[in-house]
């Protein structure tokens, strides 16, 4: 009886065994070879072209350094506050302080157009979008900036002034100040200036100082940027390369290893995820410090003036989105504030 029971335990094991075993192969069998590519939800031309509309007519080579700090939205929300916590700080000393700073270049850079760093703060939806969208559709974010420059001059409202030099080589229009140590930053309604009206981006923030009722463009105090061209991040050290849709700074191709957005093109290819342009990179701020390892040799050819994408650990961009305003904007930027309108914001008296 003791044998008829040990015989039957092996058995019921052995047949429990064939079953597991049956039931492992089958779960592979029903495994495709490879997981399926994640789709990238690329934006249509005419979502880019919204999305880049408040920033299309401005300077080429500050269109470049919000397309560049567009990829670190949490350093562009610690730049903006630093600056309203240090209001005493104006020309060299103010460079100097901010080249002490962790951040990357192109906000570095921005600080010295504390309007337009106010405006990307307080309006974080727009600037996390524009940002997730250079990183994933460059060349289409490139593109959506002259499709709005040649709107706008059609409609009659992009033209040379005293302030600016607008010009076209090819079919590139290129924006650049009339003077280069005094820089412009012109002020419109981005729904308006290009002719027939364009979507009014979901919950715009219109900041003070930057944006005027009516479809024409103004000019308000000059942003001086000599003070800040000693420091390798200043003004002169950004263009945009029209031929090569791309960024340029010192004149390299900008890569941002910021780690706020998914490269989906990098993670589809290679099944995971990674930096921009095949980099695992590291966090934010261990390599913001240092600028000359971010470039990479840039061919000269094509039309420049005067120069990112990114990573994170998916869901973070949407948050940003998802917060926008309410979370980071509320309460720092009142009208007759640091970043109000008039004298607050002003070029060279500010500084």
């Amino acid at each position: 009886m003791k044998l008829i029971k040990q015989s039957l335990s092996l058995l019921l094991s052995f047949c429990l065994l064939l079953a597991t075993a049956q039931e492992g192969f089958a779960a592979q069998d029903d495994q495709p070879g490879a997981p399926p590519p994640v789709q990238a939800a690329k934006q249509t031309p005419e979502q880019l072209q919204q999305l880049v509309a408040p920033i299309a007519l401005y300077p080429d080579a500050l269109v470049a350094q919000i397309l560049a700090a567009s990829t670190y939205p949490d350093q562009i929300v610690e730049a903006d506050r630093w600056l309203q916590q240090n209001p005493n700080l104006k020309g060299e000393e103010l460079g100097k302080e901010v080249d002490k700073q962790p951040w990357d270049p192109s906000v570095k850079a921005l600080v010295e157009f504390p309007s337009v760093l106010g405006n990307m703060d307080k309006n974080l939806s727009w600037t996390s979008s524009l940002g997730d969208a250079y990183v994933n559709q460059q060349q289409d974010v490139m593109n959506a900036v002259q499709v709005m420059r040649d709107r706008a001059e059609k409609a009659g409202n992009l033209k040379n002034t005293s302030q600016e030099k607008v010009s076209t080589q090819g079919q590139t229009i290129v924006i650049e100040p009339a003077n280069p140590e005094v820089v412009y930053v012109p002020e419109y309604d981005p729904w308006l200036v290009y002719g027939a009206p364009i979507g009014v981006w979901p919950g715009w923030y219109s900041y003070p100082g930057l944006f005027i009722g009516g479809p024409g463009i103004a000019f308000g105090f000059g942003f001086g940027v000599g003070f800040f061209g000693g420091f390798g991040w200043g003004w002169h050290h950004w263009g945009s390369d029209w031929h090569h849709h791309d960024v340029v700074f010192n004149h390299n191709t900008y890569i941002s290893h910021s780690r706020v957005f998914v490269n989906r093109n990098n993670f589809n290819r290679a099944g995971g995820f990674h930096g921009a342009n095949g980099f695992h990179g590291g966090g934010a701020r261990g390599l913001a410090g240092g600028q000359h390892g971010f470039a990479t040799p840039h061919a000269q050819a094509g039309t420049h003036s005067g120069a990112f994408s990114g990573f994170n650990h998916g869901g973070v961009s949407r948050g940003f989105s998802a917060r926008g305003q309410s979370s980071f904007g509320g309460g720092f930027h009142g009208g007759g504030g640091f970043h109000g309108g008039g004298g607050g914001h002003g070029g060279g008296g500010h500084r």
